[in-house]
């Protein structure tokens, strides 16, 4: 049996919650969270601390967000120890529609520990560039 290095174990849970955001999966999107995640986001509220306002946050995404929803990432760089990790990446966010795609690029910070043998999202951080 091979043994999944924590770095595919970390890529195998953004791949994940990244499909559960599509399929508006909301218990999808809350796996693997820990229950006093601080997110960092672009829409207000700019901080939420605990699962309950995370969640909060995507039922006021999916309303405004025409479909079929895109959400994916790019130039994915994890370094994991043994019990902490981070995550940065490019994130892609919009919709398809009529052969025409909407484009919301942004940046993805995550921050991981391992408890239990499993690893929880502590923090995630989106962010757009600032513009001139």
């Amino acid at each position: 049996m091979k043994l999944i290095s924590n770095e595919e174990q970390l890529r195998g849970l953004i791949d994940r919650w990244a499909k559960a955001v599509c399929d508006e999966d909301l218990d999808g999107i809350q796996a693997n969270h820990d229950p006093d995640i601080l997110m960092f986001d672009v829409p207000p509220p700019l901080a939420s601390r605990g699962i309950d306002a995370y969640m909060a946050t995507w039922q006021k995404f999916y309303p405004c967000q025409a479909k079929p929803i895109r959400f994916e990432f790019e130039q994915i760089e994890i370094t994991a120890g043994s019990d902490v990790a981070f995550a940065t990446a490019i994130g892609h966010c919009g919709h398809i529609e009529h052969g025409q795609t909407t484009d919301l690029k942004f940046r993805l910070t995550m921050g991981f520990r391992k408890q239990d043998g499993q690893w929880r999202v502590l923090h995630e951080h989106h962010s757009v560039p600032a513009t001139d």
